[in-house]
């Protein structure tokens, strides 16, 4: 409770917003034009396969290697942010989107394709977790719940409007058009530039080299998972041993070892990456599934998906002033048991009915939006303000490595019930997701009773 009154008045020292409402609103179109990205790209999928003549596993790095870039940036730009104005980084984040998205509009090959996304990634990655840095730094902890509740209702959108007009412009216009939207970030650099407060630089250092081992260990076990090479598993293990020996040794290490002996802090982490898994693993299915085994074209696919994200995006409000309120302790009991409900449900019906498909994503995507806001809110909470923004970075770095791995043996999991029929390759993988539904329920149980709660809670 200390620690959290010493962060309040840290908290009270600092200048907030001068704009806040404005400011929040700007950030969130960022948001979902960065997520309408990833979105996006699923209903091109097919698409692409067809285009370039790839299989689905190889496909799935445009949804994996976009991830991996993206927790990779997220916990380095989260990082930079304790010494680096937040302005001038979230204007590179822009940038990088921004002018990545112009090149990929011309990509003639898959190589071209990728790099581009993952140049994306690069920017995208950095405004997601600027803004929660922003949120935690210029926003008072009494409004701070109603703001993350807003920024993952602007994730929501941007997960779900995507597959609606990523459908829409695949089907008329064909996939390259969809860079041409995700340009227009550039838009908002003018706004940042004026919203935004001035800081200036702190003394500190960034650990590059604990960065690349950390983007090779994981990028190498991820090769591993996807092509089941077992170099690249031996070589992952070799270089994130590496990593764990060079943030153990270094005075300004690029993740704080510290964090991994706060056990509430890694119980809340480990919920999010369940989260992030089944909802990941979903957005990747969904559109496949309407497509292939309802024969719907990817525009009416997009429509499908679409009302459980407008569902999520309502609630947020709602969900926002509940937190403020009553702490977070509701939505971390009540969203893990909402995750593996819609996860058995799409065990049954995800094969057999569109509309039972849909009403369970409605569900699901209200689950994934309570429960990603308390979380973020519990975290900023749970950790001093010293830590927040490697924590933070640390926890978003987490939860896209386990959506991108989660992306990665689905397809896998795909390709490996080709024999059978797609209702019961798809009933099988839900199953699987089931299973690790239950480890969020389990962890949400052991946090709630081990008295992490902060007091407002």
């Amino acid at each position: 409770m200390s620690s959290e009154k010493n962060s309040s008045i840290v908290q009270s020292e600092q200048p907030l917003l001068a704009r806040e409402g404005f400011t929040i609103v700007a950030i969130c179109i960022a948001i979902v034009l960065a997520l309408m990205n990833t979105s996006m790209f699923n209903l091109a999928l097919p698409s692409i396969i067809s285009d370039f003549n790839i299989s689905s596993s190889t496909a799935s790095w445009i949804v994996s290697g976009y991830s991996i870039m993206f927790a990779v940036s997220s916990i380095t730009f989260s990082r930079l942010s304790d010494f680096i104005p937040l302005r001038r980084l979230l204007n590179i984040g822009v940038v990088a989107i921004g002018l990545a998205s112009l090149i990929g509009f011309f990509s003639g090959s898959f190589v071209t394709l990728l790099l581009c996304r993952i140049v994306q990634a690069a920017g995208a990655g950095g405004i997601i977790s600027l803004s929660m840095v922003i949120y935690t730094r210029y926003i008072p902890i009494e409004r701070r719940g109603a703001a993350m509740a807003i920024n993952m209702s602007a994730v929501s959108l941007g997960l779900g409007a995507g597959p609606v007009v990523g459908g829409v412009i695949v089907e008329n216009l064909g996939w390259h058009w969809l860079f041409i939207l995700t340009s227009l970030v550039l838009l908002l650099l003018p706004l940042f530039l004026t919203l935004l407060p001035k800081e200036s630089p702190q003394a500190g250092s960034f650990d590059l080299i604990g960065g690349i081992f950390l983007a090779l260990g994981t990028t190498s076990l991820l090769l591993f998972t996807t092509n089941q090479n077992w170099i690249m598993l031996i070589a992952g293990l070799v270089v994130l041993i590496l990593f764990v020996m060079r943030i153990r040794k270094t005075p300004e290490p690029f993740v704080l070892p510290s964090l991994f002996a706060n056990r509430p802090f890694l119980i809340l982490v480990l919920l999010g990456m369940t989260g992030y898994i089944c909802n990941f693993a979903t957005l990747f299915l969904l559109p496949q599934i309407l497509t292939q085994n309802f024969s719907f074209t990817p525009g009416n696919a997009g429509l499908i998906i679409f009302p459980g994200s407008l569902l999520a995006i309502l609630a947020s409000r709602q969900v926002g002033r509940v937190i403020d309120r009553y702490g977070n302790r509701i939505f971390l009991k009540y969203g893990p048991i909402l995750l593996l409900i819609s996860t058995i449900l799409f065990a049954f019906l995800i094969g057999h009915s569109w509309i039972g498909a849909m009403i369970t994503y409605m569900i699901l995507s209200l689950a994934f939006t309570a429960l990603s806001s308390c979380l973020s809110n519990e975290i900023s909470r749970v950790l001093d303000r010293k830590y927040i923004g490697s924590g933070m970075g640390l926890y978003q770095l987490l939860q896209f490595f386990s959506g991108a791995f989660g992306v990665a043996i689905v397809a896998i999991a795909l390709e490996k019930q080709q024999q059978l029929t797609l209702a019961t390759a798809y009933t099988n993988i839900y199953l699987g997701l089931c299973v690790l539904a239950v480890v969020g329920v389990v962890s949400a149980i052991i946090y709630s009773k081990s008295g992490s709660f902060t007091q407002t809670n």
